[in-house]
């Protein structure tokens, strides 16, 4: 399985753009935003709970959130779907704060595989427990972009619009994060 290397045309950004100004004078003008992000949305609320009822209700808030406040919606210049995974992100986290349990982090063999581009790590991945133990050592924010770039299969492009900085900080903090990683692997499977 390779990384999507999606891009979005400014000729459809810019469609998208009309779509939303639509929306926002007149809410029931946001049924092709909806029908267009419903199930990417309830993808990515899935792969973070591996709960379909809590993901269709989670989902169901994030497109709720988004009609109530589209009209605080700025145009930056890219995809509308980029704020919609802000909102899901947000309300996936709220979840998580209110219940007091952990997130889920939907690991396969294929995925991990993707994370590594040395032999020095790969050593490192048959020691799947050492792994999860890294991740839920990490941040949120953290786990968020490893989960994006390699469980998700996500674009640094897409990445960068999805936490509003440039694509070339989105490759630094992905291969940033998985030096950490690894330096955190090593330290829990060959302590000093």
């Amino acid at each position: 399985m390779t990384v999507s290397n999606k891009t979005v045309s400014s000729d459809a950004i810019q469609k998208e753009w009309l779509e939303v100004q639509a929306a926002q004078a007149n809410p029931t003008r946001f049924r092709p935003l909806y029908d267009r992000y419903y199930e990417p949305i309830f993808r990515f609320i899935y792969r973070r709970t591996s709960d379909e009822m809590l993901s269709g209700d989670l989902c169901a808030q994030v497109f709720l959130k988004a009609m109530q406040k589209i009209g605080s919606y700025k145009f930056k210049g890219v995809p509308f779907s980029a704020w919609l995974y802000r909102i899901a992100s947000n309300e996936v986290a709220q979840h998580f704060r209110n219940t007091q349990k952990n997130r889920t982090i939907s690991i396969d063999k294929t995925n991990v595989g993707e994370m590594v581009e040395d032999e020095d790590i790969e050593g490192l991945l048959a020691h799947r427990d050492v792994l999860i133990e890294t991740l839920n050592s990490m941040k949120d924010k953290e786990v968020e972009l490893i989960e994006m770039r390699f469980f998700e299969h996500r674009s640094f492009r897409e990445i960068a619009n999805y936490l509003e900085i440039s694509e070339s900080n989105a490759k630094v903090r992905t291969y940033r994060l998985l030096t950490k990683m690894k330096k955190l692997m090593l330290k829990k499977i060959k302590p000093k």
